[in-house]
């Protein structure tokens, strides 16, 4: 099976075609291309641990191209596809939403159009938590009605309807997994995690929004990819899965872990800054319909997959330094 990894550059999809090719995961797949446009976030030495690998290929393009996209599923023979590709910070989204509108919604489009052109026989979307807004008490099933309140949950959930009509309209083998936030290694440093580890590294404040109450459920990145090689291959046709975590806390909460490990105190890290706009309060999947079908649930404590990402970003400044100011 020739399988299409889109965005396989970005963090979760790298690490994704990364434990596909070091023997982690098992699979069928006989040739594997990876696509990427390398924006600021997708960085191609992500892949450098197998980018020799006979079977992998790595193109750079645009998944809104479709002439590119075309040459890509026609040139490689595409029978399956995942679709990491997106636009993902919510901050950026608020500044500006036309890039995530363009990728999101109409990138997805377009590979779906050419999925139904070549009759591939597998499509999955990888989506999120935050499609179904915001959640005071109790957990989303996978029926739970869409709700997005940023401009960047909006693109995913519009996306995910997308997926969803073309497998009702044109008999597509589509699925979603909808997971809650991720973290581990090579994860951009502007999202939370890496953020605060490179700024107790440089011995700079944190910023925390509102009064850091924010309650987040946490997955490692490993777990996560384990769980999307499981629903490419046996999930549904049609169905959506979510993949919840291990932990729920709040951001505070993640910020009092990181400044124990570096030893560090409230006093002389936390700068509280004023919240993000409509600032979503909790999310929180029910995860049964994943362990159940498919025996998915995540095996990575989350405070040993905490410090392990510690670990990783002391150890590799080289990586993650240039990127502080890439755009």
């Amino acid at each position: 099976m020739n399988l299409l990894v889109t965005g396989g550059a970005g963090f979760i999809g790298s690490r994704f075609v990364e434990l596909l090719l070091n023997g982690t995961l098992d699979h069928p797949y006989s040739s594997i291309s990876v696509v990427d446009k390398l924006t600021y976030s997708g960085n191609l030495s992500n892949l450098d641990s197998v980018i020799l690998n006979p079977i992998l290929r790595f193109i750079q393009a645009d998944i809104c191209d479709r002439d590119s996209m075309t040459s890509i599923f026609g040139d490689f023979g595409i029978e399956a596809v995942v679709n990491f590709a997106a636009e993902s910070h919510v901050d950026r989204s608020i500044e500006s939403s036309f890039e995530f509108l363009q990728t999101n919604v109409m990138g997805t489009q377009n590979l779906l159009e050419i999925s139904r052109k070549f009759r591939v026989g597998r499509f999955l979307q990888i989506s999120t938590d935050e499609v179904y807004g915001t959640i005071s008490q109790g957990s989303w099933d996978e029926n739970e009605p869409l709700r997005p309140n940023s401009p960047y949950s909006a693109s995913k959930a519009g996306a995910d309807l997308l997926v969803l009509a073309y497998g009702k309209t044109h008999y597509l083998n589509v699925g979603i997994t909808r997971s809650c936030n991720n973290y581990g290694f090579r994860q951009f440093p502007e999202k939370l995690i890496p953020l605060f580890i490179a700024n107790l590294i440089d011995g700079k404040k944190l910023p925390i929004y509102g009064e850091g109450k924010q309650i987040r459920e946490w997955i490692h990145v490993d777990d996560h990819c384990r769980a999307i090689a499981k629903v490419l291959l046996e999930g549904e046709p049609g169905h959506t899965y979510n993949i919840a975590g291990t932990d729920e806390l709040e951001n505070i909460e993640i910020a009092r872990r990181l400044i124990t490990y570096f030893g560090k105190s409230e006093a002389e890290t936390f700068k509280f800054v004023e919240d993000r706009k409509a600032h979503d309060f909790r999310y929180s999947l029910k995860g049964d319909k994943a362990k159940s079908d498919l025996n998915i649930m995540p095996t990575i404590e989350f405070q040993n997959g905490l410090e392990s990402t510690i670990e990783w970003y002391i150890a590799n400044e080289k990586w993650w330094r240039p990127l502080l100011k890439k755009d």
